[in-house]
């Protein structure tokens, strides 16, 4: 579960790093291109935590 969590922490990152080199472009298609980062980068974090509260709720993280 620890690798699930951390590919998916990766791709966040990734995305959000991918926005930030389209925001510095000067390109025609440059803020849609942000846009779609920010889309990917939010559907990710809601993943994650949805994710995240099912393995809570289902056990796979215990409580101490």
């Amino acid at each position: 579960m620890k690798i699930v969590v951390l590919i998916m922490l990766a791709a966040i990152v990734g995305s959000l790093m991918s926005g930030l080199f389209f925001l510095t472009r000067q390109d025609e298609n440059s803020s849609a291109r942000v846009l779609t980062a920010l889309k990917i980068r939010v559907a990710l974090s809601v993943l994650l935590v949805a994710f995240l509260v099912g393995a809570f709720f289902l056990g796979f993280i215990p409580v101490d």
